[in-house]
Parts: structure tokens; sequence; C-alpha cells
């Protein structure tokens, strides 16, 4: 930068990334720099020198009208009126491709999300992750990165028994056994397991003849939620394949020859305690039977094998051992435990009329996705489920959601869209063409509005490096605010008689590529962007 060489100060002081923000108060300016408190001491200068001469060098710029300096050394600007229309421009030509980045361009990302033990509908923690991992994916995916989705089928292991047992006792009109499943879903498996095999009871294979046809049941009941949620994944996984090809061993003697494994009384452990769980591992049980563990193990060695460069976890409260586990097998057997990722979820809670909500009609104690799209529709359930830190627990207020108002932050958002269409179509109807004369944007709000559309790659490209799309939910409420702030003081389509300006033209081009801005955010949480409400 000239501006310190003319000084004798070496320009590669300054940090390769500036980190520019929008200030609280718009009075401030359009953005706010703290870029000279961060260089000033490598250079070895004031840092509200520093700030007046960068803001020397700045001002008068193509993009920015002003700079002012505050504080300590903060830089306030201001953009001109034609750096503010191209960001109009911008969205408008780019369209759908608005907001997308390339910082995972050449990444394959396994994304395992959901994977729900097919011995249930799918509960209110699943239907979280079903909605956030899709969201993720998506963003992932707008950020460059070659996305699977998969779902990892638990159709091995104790629990698939007691299901079968579950199944079997309905069958007979017997109780559930006392490990067992209830809820009237197990009736209906039951029934239609003997309606498919109606000698399975008295079968000489019953336990096998009511595992093969009642886990299938229940896993496409499970698929077909998910598809009905606008949850589909590329791969289904499942984990008897890990043993019938005897992967899981091999990643057993894979680690013994690593020295991923250590032996004592008896077992073979993992030090998974070096990456952050609470204990050490068992892997290989005394009795020489493989624990739940060497699955887990298989599994990861199974995705790289498949040539993922990233595998994400999404994992319930109850899982968040697998963090250090999962990364120390990944250690154990020469990998690179940053290739290992899991993302942990909190619980889930539905309230109505302020009180829990905690039965289901079908799955007696269990809330289920089914429940929960039944009362308030897929779009308002996806986005409840989005807009909140996955890591924080969630409320979910039945009430709200049934509610057509801007307290229901969905319709808040989805209004805003719909409201747009309606003034695009209503100036088609007036003959009134979108047009680019930007530079008379010039009011407050109009600026407002733009800035808060150029925000968007920002939320999308973080969004994508923190793993928290929430946070493009937030920012489609925060645009919607914006937006109606706007249209309440700019009248965008002229009245009666009035006269069609250039104003009215370049307004409605805002709005078209505000408009675009919400489609393309409510694209990436899976939520529709209605032309009417």
């Amino acid at each position: 930068m000239d501006v310190l060489s003319t000084r004798g100060l070496d320009p590669a002081a300054l940090p390769a990334a500036v980190t520019i923000e929008r200030p609280r108060n718009p009075e401030h300016g359009d953005y706010a720099t703290n870029l000279a408190l961060q260089a000033a001491k490598k250079l070895g200068v004031v840092p509200r020198d520093l700030a007046g001469w960068l803001a020397d060098a700045l001002t008068g710029t193509d993009a920015i009208a002003s700079v002012e300096v505050a504080g300590p050394g903060f830089l306030n600007l201001r953009l001109a009126a034609d750096a503010q229309g191209a960001i109009v421009r911008e969205v408008v030509e780019a369209g759908e491709a608005y907001g997308r980045g390339d910082q995972f361009a050449g990444t394959r990302i396994n994304l395992e999300f959901v994977s729900a033990n097919p011995t249930g509908p799918v509960h209110l923690g699943g239907t979280r992750w079903a909605a956030v991992g899709d969201a993720l994916g998506r963003v992932l995916a707008a950020n460059g990165g070659d996305v699977t989705r998969e779902y990892y089928f638990n159709d091995a292991g104790a629990q698939i028994d007691r299901f079968v047992r579950s199944l079997i006792a309905a069958a007979k009109g017997e109780p559930a056994p006392e490990d067992g499943y209830a809820g009237g879903y197990i009736g209906d498996i039951a029934a239609e397991v003997l309606e498919r095999a109606p000698g399975a009871l008295s079968a000489e294979d019953c336990h096998e003849v009511f595992r093969r046809i009642g886990v299938n049941l229940m896993f496409e009941e499970i698929k077909q939620d998910l598809h009905d949620f606008g949850t589909d994944f590329d791969v289904y996984f499942h984990e008897n394949s890990l043993h019938e090809s005897g992967a899981v061993g091999k990643a057993i003697e894979q680690l013994k020859a690593s020295g991923g494994l250590y032996f004592d009384n008896g077992a073979w452990w993992l030090r998974s305690t070096e990456y952050g769980d609470d204990k050490d591992r068992v892997v290989v049980k005394s009795d020489g039977e493989p624990a739940y563990i060497a699955g887990d193990i298989a599994y990861f060695l199974d995705k790289r094998s498949r040539g993922f460069d990233l595998c994400i976890y999404m994992l319930g409260a109850d899982h968040h051992g697998y963090i250090g586990r999962l990364k120390a097998a990944a250690a154990a057997v020469g990998d690179d435990p940053k290739s290992v990722e899991v993302l942990i979820g909190q619980m889930v809670n539905l309230v109505s009329d302020g009180k829990p909500v905690r039965m289901s009609k079908r799955a007696g104690n269990v809330i289920t996705m089914q429940d929960l799209v039944e009362a308030v529709g897929v779009d308002a359930a996806r986005y409840a489920m989005t807009r909140s830190s996955a890591d924080s627990t969630l409320d979910i207020d039945l009430d709200l959601l049934r509610k057509r108002s801007n307290d229901n932050p969905v319709f808040y958002v989805q209004y805003a869209h719909a409201r747009l269409a309606s003034v695009l179509r209503n100036g088609a109807d007036l003959g009134v063409e979108p047009g680019e004369e930007f530079e008379l944007l010039d009011h407050e709000r109009e600026g407002d509005l733009i800035r808060t559309i150029g925000e968007f790659p920002r939320v999308v490209a973080t969004a994508g490096e923190l793993r928290e799309p929430h946070r493009v939910a937030r920012y489609l409420e925060e645009l919607a605010g914006t937006y109606h702030r706007f249209y309440e003081a700019c009248r965008v389509l002229p009245r009666g008689d009035e006269e069609t300006t250039e104003l009215h033209r370049a307004r409605l081009q805002l709005c078209a590529a505000t408009k675009q801005v919400f489609r393309n955010g409510l694209q990436l949480l899976g939520v529709s962007a209605p032309e009417r409400m």
C-alpha cells in the first residue's frame, strides 16, 4: 500500500484478511474496521496515526465516499452511491448463484446425520438433525463443497433384537417385553408383517421373518417421513455390512499393527482420552468380541476409503464422547484427526398453552416428526429447528408457529418474500420496468437495505465455516425487518396518475434483488419462498 511505503513502512505487515463489520449505529457509517488497531503494533506506529493515513488513502476511491477515524483508531467508511448500486446489480445478475462461494471447492464432504435406529419413528431430536443437517449440507454445497448426505442404518445390535421381540409380542396380542418398544406403531407393523407373511408366527424362523420384514417396514416409513420433510439422502449405509464383509475385523487388526491399541486386563483399548474422551474405550472385549466402537472405527475407515476429505458426524446430546474417540481412531490409523468433525445437538422441547407437550398419538411417550409436521407444517417445523444454534436446547412454541403474524419468525420471513413478489407483480401490471439509476437510491432506508443484501455472501460463508446454518435464518429475519422499514419509508410504485420516474424503476430493481436474496436464503434452509400468502 503506497500510503505505508511512502512513510518507510512495510505493507506486508497488514493482515491478509481485513475484518469489516456493519456498525450498530448507522451514524458511524456504512462499514467499520479495526485494521489500524490490528497492524499498528507490527508497524511500530500509533494506531490513530495509522488510521488517519489509511483514511486519507481510501477517501475518494471508486467505492468509498468518505472515511472517518473514530476512537483509538477505528475506521468508519461510507460507500459511494454507485458502489451500493453495484451490489444490487450483482444480485440481479447472479440470480440463484448469489451468495455462493468456493471456500470448500475441491473438498469431498461426508455429512452423516439423523441415523435414527430403525426401531421407531423419527423423534424430535432426529427431526432437528433432519432440518439442521439438510440445511448444513446445502450451505456447504453453496460454498463449493462436494457433499454426500449419508444415513447410517443401525441394523445390527441388541436394539434390533428388542424391536423384533416387541413385534412378535404384539402379533401374539401379548404385552411388550420389559426391555422392548411400545406404542401404536409396533402393533401396526406387526399386523403388516402378518399380512405379508400369514404363517410367520408358526414358522421355525419366526424371529428372522419378523426381523427381515419388520425392520424394512420401519425403515421405509422413516425414509418416507424424511422425504416428506424435505430431507433425502445420497447413501444409506448398513451397519451390518461392516460385520458381514469383515471390515470390523480388518480395522481391529490395522489398529493393532499400528500400535493404536493397547492390551490391558484381557481387552484391547483405544487411547481416546488423549483426544478429549472421558476414558479410554474398549475396542475388543475380554471375550474376544468387538465392542460397538469397533464398528464406528471400521465405518470411519470405510468413509475415508471412499475418498472423503472431511467426515462430519451429527450426533445427539448423549454422544459427546464420540468427539474424542473418533478423533483418536483417526490418529490411531495414521490419519489426520482434523478429517473428523462431530457436531453435538441438544434436546428439543415442545410447548403448547405454556405447558410441555409430552404424548404422541402413535409412539406412546415420544413426540415424532409426523406429530410436529401435522401440528405446524413442514416449513414452520424446518425453520423452527434451524433458526437456533444446534448446540443449545430448543423450546418450540406450537401456538406461536401456528400464528399467521409477525410474531412467528417463519411467517415474518416468508411474508416479506410474498410482499416483494406482490410489488413486482403490481409493477409489471403498471408497465413499470426495473431500472439501474442506482445513484438515486440515497434514502437512509434504501442504503440500509442495499448493505443488508450485500451481507448475504459473507453470512453464507460464515455459516459454512462454523457449521452453523442458523446464521442464515437469523440473517433472513434481519433482512425482513430492514425491508419492511424500507417499504414503509420509500414509495416503490407510482400512485394513480403519477408519472413513473427513474427512482421508481431503481427501487423496483432493489425489490427484485431483495426478493432474490430471500429466495436464495430460504432455499438454503429447505423452506419454501411463497409468491402469495
